[in-house]
């Protein structure tokens, strides 16, 4: 948190173990797509792993852009802490990953929403208070 990126992380386990790691980077590397959910489907794929019958946790709901890769590689099962009230791929008006609009999509992933909800909320309400003394 205190390299300026939000307390964001995200493990990708198939077969109960652990295919890729990922954690948000996108302030402290300038770049937007370094959220925590694609750098762990990237981790994933640079160690040659399958997507399609891997578990997603993270932090919080992945975001659009997130939502568009996790569907991408057809990932089955999305479980996340706290909402993004705005642009979450779930609960926003952009349904990413609900959607059964787009024909290549075939099966929509599971969603678990709240998991650890109070922790996750604690570790967003810390960073916000670092962030705003700077």
């Amino acid at each position: 948190m205190l390299n300026g990126n939000p307390p964001v992380g995200s493990i990708l386990v198939s077969n109960n173990i652990i295919i890729g790691i990922g954690r948000e980077a996108g302030k402290s590397e300038n770049d937007i797509t370094k959220h925590a959910e694609i750098e762990a489907i990237r981790d994933a794929i640079k160690n040659h792993q399958p997507l399609n019958n891997a578990i997603l946790y993270t932090t919080h709901e992945p975001c659009i852009m997130c939502s568009y890769v996790i569907r991408h590689h057809q990932i089955k099962t999305v479980v996340y802490g706290i909402k993004s009230k705005y642009v979450g791929g779930a609960t926003s008006n952009f349904k990413i990953l609900e959607t059964d609009k787009v024909a290549n999509w075939k099966v929509k992933p599971k969603i678990i929403q709240g998991v650890l909800e109070n922790e996750c909320l604690a570790l967003s309400k810390q960073y916000k208070l670092i962030n705003s003394n700077i």
